[in-house]
């Protein structure tokens, strides 16, 4: 028997599988699909995207009767080596935002050890829910969901329902302590220890009023939602498509990227399954640009209703940036998976045209070095990365390295809170608005109507 004790089952009537992943999707594929499957056996999952991921184990208590030593994490690198160690048949590819080129050779990784490759589709592996959901997805990471879905949710509870919100998968601390999560106050962050990412996500949702649902098992998830809610919003992470099945599904292509509707995986997937597409951040756009990005998504989904959305930014002290040497903090996904050069703070500070934008690179602590190497796209900005201690140590020993007289901050989480920052920051602030009338708010005004007569649609 080999150390973590499969080999020898291997040649037994379970299929030895692995699923590449990023801490997401791919526990959801096992919890709904393997946990209680007696013809597969998970020998591995694989770890790409975040870091600090590969080397823990997927924990007995969540894993099942199957697995009573868990499940190994290991890095992606060693996709050959696992599928040789133990004989793997199947490997599926579970998480999300990567090209359709970058998937394929992965495929052709697994082909090659001989076993197959398989993808999840949503029949499989979306829960459905008791109450009405509305879904926001996007075809790209930094399209805007997070305000789109607070827009959604607040829409809702105007109407006078009681909103829950299920955010995709964070987990990336203790995964049995994050089995069922449940946010209704910044206490509860602080006491879940969550990183930047995931208060990025949370935080601005209980501001506004909403209970945020997270963790790792979504089934007890749902369960724990439906208890306290009459509709649930779903507030997608990257490009993936909904764990819950949507009554309403509501998707979002990015006006700042044009090109992108079929060039990445499963954004390509998501756009053909809304109901409602918005291309957002028409206002920030050249001219034509949101119009192509229309035609685009109609050419993939000609049932979907198209929409126009504005991300307007707005900063809380513009006077105590203007004639400044500024430092720019954005969004970390929308810049590093996302594909984003820069983001809503590069934006805000540019318009107000006498402040001066400091490239933080020169400043970066090694950890933050690391990731402007991993992502030479990103440009003279800081991105949020914050998904365990040492990188947060970084970002300020960044922060406070940088020669400069103010920080923009302009992620959906107090950064001030946070991180010591030790100088003046200003928040830079976007939400989601309409362009067309009527737009997307009057169509979840409808949606909700139909919850209130017991329907959802």
């Amino acid at each position: 028997m080999t150390t973590e004790g499969t080999a020898a089952r291997a040649a037994g009537p379970r299929v030895p599988t692995i699923i590449l992943g990023a801490a997401g999707r791919d526990f959801h594929n096992f919890n709904v699909l393997y946990r209680d499957d007696p013809a597969t056996e998970v020998v591995a999952f694989t770890a790409a995207q975040i870091p600090g991921i590969a080397g823990r184990r997927y924990p007995a208590a969540l894993a099942g009767g199957s697995y009573p030593q868990g499940i190994p994490i290991r890095d992606e690198g060693e996709l050959e080596a696992l599928c040789r160690a133990h004989a793997v048949r199947r490997v599926m590819f579970a998480y999300s935002d990567v090209t359709h080129e970058t998937v394929m050779h992965l495929a052709s990784r697994a082909l090659a050890c001989g076993a197959d490759f398989v993808l999840a589709g949503p029949d499989a592996t979306m829960l459905r829910a008791r109450r009405p959901v509305v879904a926001v997805s996007a075809v790209r990471t930094g399209c805007g969901k997070s305000q789109t879905a607070r827009f959604v949710a607040g829409r809702l509870r105007a109407q006078g329902l009681r909103v829950g919100v299920l955010r995709h998968p964070m987990p990336y601390g203790d995964l049995e302590r994050q089995a069922v999560q449940r946010f209704a106050t910044r206490a509860d962050l602080d006491r879940a220890e969550c990183t930047i990412e995931e208060r990025e996500e949370y935080e601005p949702h209980i501001a506004a009023g909403s209970i945020v649902f997270a963790g790792v098992d979504y089934g007890r998830i749902l369960a724990a939602a439906e208890g306290e809610s009459d509709v649930l919003v779903w507030d997608g992470g990257n490009n993936d498509f909904p764990f819950l099945r949507p009554d309403l599904h509501v998707v979002l292509a990015d006006a700042l990227r044009p090109g992108q509707a079929t060039t990445h995986h499963p954004g390509e997937a998501v756009l053909r399954m809304a109901d409602v597409v918005v291309v957002t951040k028409v206002d920030a756009a050249p001219p034509g640009q949101a119009e192509r990005v229309m035609a685009e998504a109609a050419a993939v989904n000609p049932r979907a209703r198209i929409l126009r959305g504005a991300s307007p930014v707005r900063l809380d002290a513009p006077d105590s940036v203007r004639g400044r040497r500024v430092l720019v903090v954005e969004d970390g996904p929308t810049l590093t998976h996302g594909g984003m050069a820069t983001g809503a703070g590069h934006v805000a500070v540019r318009a107000l045209g006498d402040a001066t934008i400091v490239d933080p690179r020169p400043f970066a602590a090694p950890a933050i070095a690391e990731v402007y190497a991993r992502y030479p796209h990103i440009g003279p900005v800081l991105p949020a990365v914050g998904y365990g201690p040492a990188q947060l140590a970084a970002l300020a020993e960044t922060i406070a390295r940088a020669a400069v007289d103010v920080v923009v901050a302009a992620t959906p989480v107090d950064l001030a809170t946070i991180v010591a920052i030790g100088k003046p920051v200003v928040r830079a602030r976007y939400d989601y608005a309409d362009v067309d009338d009527p737009g997307l708010g009057a169509v979840v005004d409808a949606f909700a109507r139909g919850v209130g007569r017991g329907g959802g649609c």
